[in-house]
């Protein structure tokens, strides 16, 4: 008697993921530590000096963490209304942000005293930062201004007036104390020399911009805004060099890794990216709970914090230590076994192995016995078909195949129809199950269409309803595939056409210049003679 062959259940592997050097390099970041704040995550910003300490800027406050411990060291509360944008001095020793109140100030970070009071604008701040040579000012306010501030005077000395709506984003020049980029939601992007007092750059981002940068070289700098980056090249008049949209919500911000050859952005979609600055390409992918309004990253890139609307702040940290400590760990666990079990196989005569039967799926059995309707029922179970929906679809295609299942759907209570038709309803759509579960619904429906009437008003002539519903929905999304492939096989014929004529023209082309070259040499030939 021939064997039993058990149902071919096909397993359908996910896609491996490519472990490039960029996704292993940020993956060690590990899992975040989540601190809750009072309101949402306006700004981040790291003091470029060690050890990192990051400023939060959230509610009426700017709270300083220790990346180690994770804990606020610093809290600076000296504001009225709500704080915006506090941002280190490249040496680490002097904070600056705004308010509500159109205030600017400037505090030591070690004593948390205020320094200096600048008062000039008329509504909210949002964005202050110091220039490149750590003895001036930027601020960027919703009076449509951005003020040029001296520290040691306390006075301001420029006011520079080019937007037509609210001014949230803003950036200084890396390597010149005098170059200012501010945008705003008028969609524009200003260039300003606070020597000429004026705008020597204009450009149109395309939506209101959320976050402006400029690359250390200063030479290059990249917006934010809407679902967009753009990449412009400053000394080139603000050529427009490259546009990233990996997002499919507004992105809120952005911050510069690896010594300015990372960018990342965070977004109202949950997301931080990580590009390549030399390809623009996405490197890796980091996932939040919420939406992200800020982010900052350590000068090391040992510590990346994110900022989101619900007031948590998600601390991701490279633990070196640990990750060494561990991989030395399972290097002398693995030499431990393997002398181990060296040991033993060198010390054995014979290795003898367990014999183990092939584990025959319960719908096999009933198979086997040519019991299709009990088959079905042990593949339709909850745990089979919400866990491996793949093993009843197989069944399903065997009994297609054997002619059964027509027979294994008659004379069914309520309640199987309901799960069943359930099933068919989740998984038609998947491209893996579409073919054999439309040809399982078809026959459904033949086993029932005389008894239609008897179901109607009940939860099963629901089910049948919506059945045909997305029965129908299928074959107009097939049909709507078909025409598009019929228009590319049409752009296609036209294309191939379009090149065997530019072919033939240039070969005729270089026919005529074949003979054109050779009765050339003729003539030269007959002038020697």
């Amino acid at each position: 008697m021939a064997q039993f062959k058990k149902t071919n259940v096909q397993v359908y592997a996910k896609s491996a993921t490519v472990l490039s050097p960029d996704t292993i390099y940020w993956k060690k970041l590990g899992v975040p530590t989540l601190v809750k704040d009072f309101g949402a995550i306006d700004f981040i910003d790291f003091s470029p000096t060690e050890p990192y300490l990051f400023a939060v800027t959230a509610s009426v406050r700017v709270q300083i963490y220790n990346p180690v411990t994770k804990l606020v060291v610093k809290n600076i509360t000296k504001f009225q209304e709500g704080a915006h944008g506090g941002s280190f001095r490249k040496d680490g020793n002097l904070l600056v942000a705004g308010d509500d109140l159109g205030k600017v100030r400037l505090f030591d970070v070690s004593s948390k005293s205020i320094l200096r009071f600048f008062e000039g604008h008329k509504a909210p701040v949002h964005r202050t930062f110091f220039n490149a040579d750590g003895y001036h000012v930027s601020s960027f306010s919703d009076d449509k201004t951005v003020r040029y501030w001296d520290i040691a005077t306390e006075k301001h000395i420029s006011t520079l007036s080019n937007h037509n709506d609210y001014i949230r984003a803003g950036c200084t020049s890396p390597v010149s104390p005098n170059i200012i980029v501010s945008g705003g939601y008028d969609r524009k992007i200003n260039m300003y020399d606070v020597r000429t007092k004026e705008s020597v750059l204009s450009l149109d981002h395309g939506s209101p911009v959320e976050a402006l940068i400029f690359l250390p070289s200063g030479g290059i700098f990249i917006s934010a805004g809407g679902t967009s980056i753009n990449v412009y090249d400053a000394l080139a008049g603000g050529r427009k060099i490259a546009q990233l949209s990996q997002h499919h919500k507004t992105v809120t911000c952005l911050q510069l890794a690896s010594d300015g050859k990372r960018l990342l952005s965070g977004s109202l979609d949950r997301h931080v990216k990580i590009y390549d600055v030399a390809t623009y390409q996405v490197v890796h992918t980091i996932d939040n709970t919420n939406a992200v309004l800020s982010l900052g990253v350590s000068k090391d890139d040992n510590t990346l914090v994110t900022g989101m609307v619900d007031g948590l702040i998600g601390i991701h940290r490279r633990d070196l230590d640990k990750d060494k400590g561990d991989t030395e760990k399972n290097e002398s666990r693995r030499t431990r076994n393997r002398r181990k079990y060296e040991s033993i196989f060198q010390s054995a005569d014979e290795q003898i192995y367990e014999f183990k039967h092939d584990k025959i799926e319960q719908f096999d059995r009933m198979l086997k016995k040519y019991e299709y309707s009990k088959a079905l029922d042990n593949a339709m179970v909850p745990v089979v078909i919400g866990k491996s929906p793949e093993k009843p679809v197989a069944l399903i295609k065997e009994l297609i195949r054997r002619k059964g299942l027509y027979r294994a759907l008659q004379k069914r209570s309520h309640a199987f129809l309901v799960k069943f038709i359930g099933f068919l309803l989740r998984n038609i759509g998947d491209f893996r199950f579409t073919s054999a579960l439309v040809d399982a619904a078809n026959i459904l429906l033949d086993v029932y269409e005389d008894e239609f009437d008897t179901f109607a008003g009940t939860e099963v002539g629901k089910m049948f309803v919506n059945l045909s519903r997305r029965l129908k929905k299928e074959e107009q999304l097939i049909q709507d595939f078909l025409q598009v492939q019929g228009l590319l096989e049409m752009i296609s014929v036209a294309a191939d056409a379009n090149q065997s004529s530019e072919d033939l023209n240039r070969e005729n082309i270089l026919t005529d210049d074949l003979e054109a070259s050779i009765s050339a040499q003729k003539h030269a030939v007959i002038n020697i003679d």
